[in-house]
């Protein structure tokens, strides 16, 4: 735990007024100077986290970050994070995993490719994939840092700043991309040479998992590529939108539940 007490609803609102309007440095300085070495910057390799990383590197190279590699993802995805640590020379990136016993227990009873089953099974499939690791590495840290925007989904039209993460320990959350534009984002990281994923070049707007992701027509909202089969179901995976059924918890406890007898 923090040796000090980390910020309270108050607090949090409070701050996220006194950064709305200042550019996203503003914010990451004040958070790395408040919460290192127990912040974190989440990049899931889009280009707002690409942004991101060359603005916390430029305040504090040994910022840490890291990606969750589900086992589903793009070779793409992979060039992308080895041109990352190209270019910031001793990048602090780490690569967390999913466990691999729950990921063979859910294959094994539901099929590599059960996200295209139902709405239930894709969610299930995040959260072994994506969320657990993630909300295990969230555990030891204070404060994170991620790449939402307002402008991204309906889902994410009223984030703060600096808001207090109620699904991961009440520990800070820090957007301080919150009030950019996709436009904003692309001008920044084409003004400062940073890497981007090369599936964007290919017609894609928001990049996950290679069997879940597709490139979007003209016209289409930016996460419309996003689990592109389901009809009336959150473009969500579960990290910044707490997605819960009770078959998706009976299922997940199952998978937990579960030993390997290796």
């Amino acid at each position: 735990m923090s040796t000090y007490e980390l910020l309270d609803e108050l607090e949090a609102g409070e701050l996220s007024i006194q950064y709305e309007g200042e550019e996203p440095p503003a914010l990451l300085e004040w958070a790395i100077a408040e919460f290192s070495p127990r912040l974190a910057i989440s990049a899931a390799c889009q280009a707002d986290d690409v942004a991101l990383i060359d603005m916390a590197y430029k305040i504090d190279p040994n910022v840490r970050i890291f990606t969750v590699d589900t086992g589903r993802l793009p070779r793409e995805t992979h060039e992308l994070i080895d041109a990352l640590r190209t270019k910031y020379d001793g990048l602090n990136l780490h690569v967390l995993e999913p466990d691999a016993g729950q990921v063979a227990r859910m294959v094994s009873k539901k099929g590599l490719d059960l996200m295209k089953e139902s709405v239930e099974n894709r969610l299930l499939c995040c959260n072994v994939r994506k969320v657990q690791p993630l909300t295990k590495h969230l555990d030891g840290l204070d404060a994170w840092v991620t790449g939402l925007r307002r402008d991204q989904w309906a889902t994410r039209s009223d984030i703060r700043k600096v808001e207090i993460d109620h699904d991961h320990g009440a520990i800070v959350k820090l957007n301080p991309l919150a009030e950019w534009t996709k436009d904003e984002v692309w001008d920044y990281v084409r003004e400062n040479d940073v890497p981007y994923h090369a599936l964007y070049d290919q017609g894609y707007t928001s990049i996950g998992c290679a069997p879940c992701t597709r490139a979007t027509k003209e016209g289409e909202d930016l996460r419309a590529g996003r689990w592109w089969w389901e009809t009336n179901a959150p473009k969500e995976c579960g990290i910044h939108c707490a997605i819960e059924t009770g078959g998706l918890e009976h299922e997940l406890n199952a998978l937990l539940g579960e030993r390997d007898d290796d």
